[in-house]
């Protein structure tokens, strides 16, 4: 994906990369470079819900609480349904794959919504 953003820095799926790159920095518990791509995301894609709830779970990690209930809400706000509602509503419409992968979720994703009040 880094690749792709080198080539096609303006493409109209750029958000959807950086957003990818962050998820995968924040399940790796680099919650620094997760905030850095994340960031770029939503600046890149501001109309997708799930940038902002992936940059409210970094936030919450760091602490940045304030930040974190902004993307929260923000997330509500872009998505059409209930999806951003809780945590429980989510581990319950997401597939998050292997259990190794659903344990980093776990420490990492769902934590750092929890600690943004969802």
């Amino acid at each position: 994906m880094e690749q792709a953003l080198r080539l096609s820095p303006r493409d109209n799926r750029a958000g959807n990369w950086c957003a990818r790159i962050g998820l995968a920095y924040l399940l790796q518990s680099r919650t620094d470079q997760a905030i850095l791509w994340l960031e770029k995301a939503a600046s890149a894609s501001p109309d997708l819900p799930y940038v902002h709830a992936f940059l409210a779970s970094a936030y919450g990690l760091k602490g940045e609480t304030r930040r974190a209930v902004a993307e929260v809400a923000e997330a509500r706000r872009l998505s059409s349904e209930s999806s951003y509602s809780s945590i429980a509503r989510m581990r319950a419409m997401e597939y998050l794959g292997v259990p190794k992968i659903r344990a980093l979720f776990e420490a990492t994703y769902f934590e750092g919504l929890g600690r943004a009040g969802m």
